[in-house]
C-alpha cells in the first residue's frame, strides 16, 4: 500500500465517523441548549434537568437513525473487505 491509500482509507473512515455520530451530537447539543435556555430563564438549576432529556433524546435519535447507520456501517465494511486484495499488494 502506498502512503497516499493509507491516507485516503483513513480519510474515509473518519468521514464515515463523523457521519455516524452527527445526528446523535447534533440531537444532543440541540436538547441541551433548549433545556439550558429554560433553566436561564426559569431560574432553576437542577443537575439532573439536564441529563435525563438529553439521554431520552439521543436514544430516540438512535431509534430513528439507527437503520441508515447500519447500511452507511455495512457498505463501508463491504468495501473494505472487497478491497482487501488491493491492500495487501
Amino acid at each position: 500500500m502506498s502512503p497516499l491509500e493509507v491516507v485516503t482509507l483513513g480519510q474515509k473512515a473518519v468521514t464515515i465517523t463523523l457521519m455516524l455520530s452527527a445526528p446523535l451530537l447534533i440531537t444532543g447539543m440541540v436538547v441541551g441548549l433548549a433545556i439550558a435556555i429554560f433553566q436561564a430563564t426559569t431560574q432553576i438549576q437542577e443537575m439532573t434537568l439536564t441529563f435525563v432529556p438529553k439521554i431520552v433524546a439521543v436514544m430516540l435519535a438512535l431509534l430513528f437513525f439507527a437503520s441508515w447507520m447500519l447500511i452507511k456501517i455495512t457498505d463501508y465494511t463491504q468495501e473494505l473487505f472487497i478491497n482487501i486484495p488491493n491492500f495487501i499488494r
